[in-house]
């Protein structure tokens, strides 16, 4: 029994002594634990906004109900005081937000007991960007880092009773402009959408906010300003932890040498007691702990642990994802404080040893070298705080399903909210994370470099026990910006001398020194990078013989897509090509007058100058000329795919020599015309499949050039792979020409070349422009991979209609769709209006008189699918859709 009552029967020992049971919890607590050293309240409720600028209409001024987390434009929309920032133009429209100062304010309640607590903290998570915090009319707090968590002991100004917190935002860009002007140059930034209101000056470089924001030539400019992550009350007596870290000192399969590392702050010095008690699922539990004297203030304790054959966390397609939870109590000597972590035990290195080809660049886990498949990753929103968890777990869910098993956190966004990475821990997506520097060059004062300091060392802390993390970026293309790109070479010849030497000494002592230091010093078992692409300050930031590469010849220059495959690259980080969003995608925010791809509208959701007409350049080299604008956006999506499935088989088939494949971009922060393979509503494009397809573990990749084709097997796993590989050549009419089978003998983790055809040997008579050759992947009686190879540019080839056939059907109680066709049909893509559906596959070939069936995921009916359901291939682009008829 505790304070007299039957543990037992709790409900019936409320009722007799009539207690709340928050109260009867709270006093368990006490007699069984001790004083919790720390309680936290959430301060989200009653918060009000308004602009204080005179210049902006009445209504604006007056103060309406906001959200917290949230931003100013979400809480106008909200307020139904804007029109939709993503509908046709309105961007335009909305750039006075960003440049007008804005005031938040709510109360909130306190009690005598908070106020009888030793240490009583206000605690912002994320304020953006310049906000003056005010306590009662108390100025408590002037940030200037978005990216930064602010704590501010508040006591003195706190009061029995109502309390009133007020945050005034100043506009980033009017704020910084009376100072900037008066420089005598401005450094460089990236985005190209300024606005009359700053008169051309970039201010983005001298404000740690995501740059993105400015706009970017994917998403559009809306600079946000609010509380756009949570804000707590948190009171403490005594001691609190304020973090623990699971340092990895040495990770093998028979022993783990760890060591969790508790941060403790203590009121007063004192003997504490560090406990420890650790586990993973199947393992009985163990614990450690240490005796030590507290310091009054910040204290660092080192608890040693030692795990015999530990379950270790592998990337997904290596091992398990196994995560041990770290229970962490200290307990002084009145009070106690807890905290629960959850961490994988893995080592990583970034191998870089010098071979035949340069330097390598690769990922080795476990002490297994990772082949990286994956994507780069942008915000989800151009409003952060809309980002939903089931928004997250979606993408990266749909990232698993096209087989990636890494992802590039680009660093012209921001640090994402812990939930992807939790995800990425349970996923086994590893993380390539950029610090928050998206190509402008970089202020030199000291008081810019300690606040990135001190962002750095927040944010490295924040994310340092998961597993998923294995990497640390300083900045995304400033350091090949400097020394390649043309308006880089102009500023430079238009400074002094000297003043260009120190611009680059900031850059160096920035990236290599104070956020190389930040890394070593506090997540010590992970590698750092400095620049990417880069060659961590060797010769040539972007080359392919050292360091990690971005490639853009293709797409920014028009070059050939085929020069893809005349890279030899140590590891490409980005790469990429664009195409349109589904028609579903492009009515949310155009209406039907406005579907052409010169329309004001259209225009304003291409965000890289002049791409919808390079979008067009590039299909007219490869296709005939779509007959409308439905079929211009379907094959812009063919197009963005095959491209990228160019480029990433030749990467993959070049394993060791390079051992990264991340194309840009995984998704949108608003819908556009852009690179990404998953648009802003959750639809893949046909790139996406397409990845399903050539991320896969084991593929057939068929490579045609100087007059022959040779095979290659491409084997990602860490067994070796036996089976066939069975090669056709066939007419578009179905007939078969010839066939062979080239037997496969690839090691573990390899591609290896199992066949050489010469291609005027394999064709014979046949007239190239009315074959095709195609190879399946057969292991175990199973075709596990298909690869067709076309004989000339597609629009040159004599391909048929194609008349698909399309019949739906249910199969339990699932919709499934069946296509098949006489002849030869190139990338069969099918849609259903503006309905959601998830299909298991689309975006295919079709074999002359084969039947593929697809699963259909969605709420809709038979009937709603087949009213909607249209079907296109390259060659009926310009036909009218196929109507479906239900099997029966």
């Amino acid at each position: 029994m505790i304070l007299g009552l039957p543990l037992g029967s709790p409900r019936a020992a409320l009722k007799r002594l009539e207690l709340p049971a928050c109260l009867l919890i709270f006093m368990i607590c006490v007699c069984t634990f001790g004083i919790a050293a720390v309680q936290s309240r959430t301060i989200h409720e009653g918060w009000r906004f308004r602009a204080l600028s005179e210049e902006v209409q009445p209504a604006f001024r007056e103060w309406r109900a906001a959200s917290v987390p949230g931003v100013v434009q979400t809480d106008l929309l909200e307020n139904k005081l804007i029109p939709d920032p993503f509908y046709q133009t309105n961007e335009y429209q909305l750039q006075w937000i960003g440049l007008t100062d804005w005031e938040y304010q709510t109360e909130f309640t306190v009690d005598q007991t908070t106020l009888g607590r030793e240490h009583v903290e206000l605690v912002f998570d994320g304020l953006d960007t310049f906000a003056e915090v005010w306590l009662n009319g108390h100025n408590i707090l002037n940030s200037e880092n978005m990216f930064r968590t602010w704590r501010v002991e508040c006591k003195k100004d706190l009061q029995a009773g109502a309390n009133t917190l007020r945050i005034v935002f100043r506009s980033p860009v009017m704020k910084l402009l009376p100072k900037l002007e008066k420089l005598p140059y401005h450094l460089l930034s990236v985005n190209t959408a300024q606005t009359g209101a700053e008169r051309g000056i970039p201010t983005d470089p001298f404000t740690r906010k995501a740059p993105y924001h400015y706009g970017w030539d994917w998403g559009p400019r809306f600079v946000t300003l609010g509380i756009w992550r949570p804000v707590h009350l948190e009171s403490w007596d005594g001691l609190r932890i304020s973090d623990v870290y699971i340092r990895q000192d040495r990770i093998r399969t028979e022993e783990a040498q760890i060591r969790a590392q508790v941060e403790v702050e203590s009121s007063v010095p004192q003997v504490a007691k560090v406990t420890v008690e650790y586990g993973a699922p199947g393992v009985s539990t163990d614990t450690a702990s240490v005796s030590t004297k507290l310091n009054a203030g910040t204290n660092v304790v080192d608890v040693p642990i030692r795990i015999a054959s530990p379950k270790l966390w592998y990337p997904a397609g290596y091992g398990n994802q196994d995560r041990y939870k770290f229970s962490v109590v200290v307990r002084g000597s009145k009070e106690q404080d807890r905290r629960e972590v959850l961490s994988g035990l893995r080592s990583v290195e970034l191998r870089r040893q010098k071979d035949q080809w340069g330097k390598s660049f690769e990922f080795v886990v476990n002490g297994i070298p990772v082949f990286a498949k994956g994507a780069n990753v942008i915000p989800f929103d151009s409003f952060l705080p809309r980002v939903t968890p089931e928004r997250y777990r979606k993408i990266l869910l749909d990232a698993r399903a096209a087989h990636m098993n890494m992802i590039r956190e680009w660093g012209g966004g921001a640090y994402e909210n812990d939930v992807l990475y939790e995800l990425c821990d349970e996923l086994g997506i590893l993380v390539w994370q950029d610090f928050m520097f998206g190509g402008a060059l970089v202020p030199g004062d000291a008081e810019f470099q300690e606040n990135v300091r001190q962002e750095a060392i927040d944010n490295i802390k924040r994310l340092r026990n998961h597993p998923s993390v294995v990497l640390w970026c300083g900045n995304n293309e400033t350091e090949t910006g400097w020394k390649n790109w043309g308006d880089r070479m102009y500023f430079k010849n238009s400074v002094p001398p000297e003043e260009r030497e120190r611009i680059w000494q900031d850059y160096v002592v920035l990236f290599r020194d104070i956020l190389k230091s930040a890394v070593r010093e506090y997540a010590p078992d992970l590698p750092y990078w400095p620049s990417s692409p880069g060659s961590n300050f060797e010769p040539n930031p972007d080359g392919q013989s050292n360091g990690d590469v971005h490639y853009w010849s293709v797409w920014h220059a028009l070059n050939p897509i085929e020069d893809y495959t005349k890279q030899l690259p140590r590891f490409m980080s980005e790469y990429g090509f664009q195409s349109f969003p589904e028609m579903a995608t492009i009515r949310t925010f155009a209406q039907p007058d406005e579907f052409a791809i010169n329309s004001r509208t259209m225009q304003g959701h291409q965000k890289n100058t002049g791409g919808n007409e390079r979008i067009l350049a590039y299909m007219l080299r490869e296709y005939r000329e779509p007959k409308d604008f439905p079929s211009f956006v379907y094959m812009s999506q063919v197009l963005q795919a095959e491209a990228i499935k160019t480029a990433a088989e030749h990467l993959r088939r070049l394993r060791p020599r390079n051992m990264g494949s991340l194309y840009w971009q995984l998704n949108d922060c608003w819908p556009v015309a852009s690179w990404s393979s998953i648009d802003y509503t959750g639809r893949w494009k046909a790139l996406h499949y397409y990845a399903v397809r050539f991320y896969d573990d084991q593929i057939v990749s068929p490579f045609r050039h100087d007059g022959k084709i040779e095979i290659f097997v491409i084997n990602d796993k860490l067994q070796p792979l036996k089976g066939t590989v069975r090669q056709r050549l066939m007419a578009f009419d179905g007939k078969l020409l010839s066939e062979s089978v080239h037997p496969v003998d690839a090691l573990a983790q390899s591609s290896t070349v199992i066949g050489t055809v010469e291609e005027k040997t394999l064709l014979g008579n046949a007239d190239p422009r009315q074959v095709f050759a195609v190879y399946d992947l057969v292991r175990d009686g199973k075709a596990i991979s298909r690869n067709v190879v076309l004989f000339g540019v597609t629009r040159d080839l004599q391909l048929p209609h194609a008349n698909v056939e399309a019949k739906l059907s249910q199969v339990d109680g699932k919709p499934v769709l069946s296509l098949s066709a006489p002849v030869f049909a190139k990338a069969v893509g099918f849609t259903f209006g503006d309905l959601m559906v998830q299909a298991s596959d689309n975006y295919f070939d079709l074999l002359p008189g084969e039947t593929r069936t697809v699963t259909l995921e969605t709420t809709a009916s038979i009937d709603a699918l087949q009213k909607a359901l249209t079907v296109n291939n390259v060659t009926d682009a310009s036909a009218p859709a196929v109507t479906a008829r239900t099997a029966q």
